[in-house]
Order: structure tokens, then C-alpha cells, then sequence
């Protein structure tokens, strides 16, 4: 596969994992604090320092950034869910979106600085956590679906 290629399949992934996580994040946020930006709020964290947990309306400060910082970290799995072999079914797809995601977990809440973790887990509960990391495999293993058929 060419490099022009795995970029495109990179940028596919991180375009649905972002759009699939975004919404999760709104939704589940709604459900769990009564706010759907909460959440997302939450993320801009790693900018603002912790203060941006206490954020429960749609700002630009917050609610932009966080999307922007979880674009970001939906374009990082995304790479590095490309590294891994490509799946040749859509349910091969949906366990390699789930490695990944267990991998972003791992990552995030065990070996990254505290500072540096996704942040929903200030206003979400471990349900809404799992649903996010959810949402994250879902997402990945739809991309990684949608990238093949664009060969």
C-alpha cells in the first residue's frame, strides 16, 4: 500500500472515529450531567487545567478546543490503527477498532500524565467511559470498513 494511501485510510478513520466520538461524548454527557457540552468541555483540560470540568455550556474556548483535542487523538489512533494489518471483514474491522480502543485506554488512563488524559472522565462515569471507548472501536472499525471500500 502506497503512502498516499495509508494517509487517506488515516485521514477516513480519524474523520468517522472523530465524528463518532464527538457524538457520543454529546449524547452521553446529556445523559449523565444534564449538559450535553459538558464533557467535551472537559477534554480542553489539558489546556485550560482543570477548571474547564466546571464548563457545562457550549463555549468557544472549551467546547471548540475539546473537539479539536479529540480530533487529535481520533488522528493518532487512527495512525495507529493503519500500522496494524487491514481487515478483510467488516467484523475483523470491528476487532481491530476494539484493540486499538482498549490500547487508547491503556494509554490514556495508565500511562500518560494525569494532565494529559481525555478528560471525560471527569464528568462521566465508568458506564459513559465504556461507552466512549465504545463508540472509539465502532468508529475506527467503521472507518477501516468505509477506507476499503474507497480502493
Amino acid at each position: 500500500m502506497s503512502k498516499s494511501s495509508s494517509f487517506v485510510n488515516v485521514l477516513v478513520s480519524a474523520g468517522v472515529a472523530t465524528a463518532v466520538t464527538t457524538g457520543a461524548a454529546l449524547l452521553v454527557s446529556r445523559w449523565q450531567t444534564g449538559r450535553a457540552p459538558a464533557a467535551l468541555n472537559a477534554t480542553s483540560h489539558i489546556v485550560w487545567g482543570d477548571q474547564a470540568a466546571t464548563v457545562d455550556e457550549l463555549d468557544w474556548a472549551h467546547t471548540t478546543l475539546g473537539g479539536l483535542l479529540n480530533a487529535g487523538a481520533m488522528a493518532a489512533w487512527a495512525a495507529v490503527a493503519e500500522l496494524l494489518p487491514r481487515a478483510r471483514t467488516p467484523l475483523a474491522a470491528l476487532a481491530k477498532g476494539t484493540l486499538v480502543s482498549a490500547l487508547a485506554y491503556v494509554t490514556d488512563y495508565y500511562v500518560v500524565p494525569k494532565r494529559l488524559t481525555p478528560g471525560f472522565e471527569k464528568r462521566l462515569s465508568a458506564r459513559g467511559l465504556g461507552i466512549m471507548y465504545g463508540a472509539l472501536a465502532g468508529g475506527l472499525g467503521l472507518g477501516e470498513c468505509l477506507a476499503a471500500r474507497r480502493v
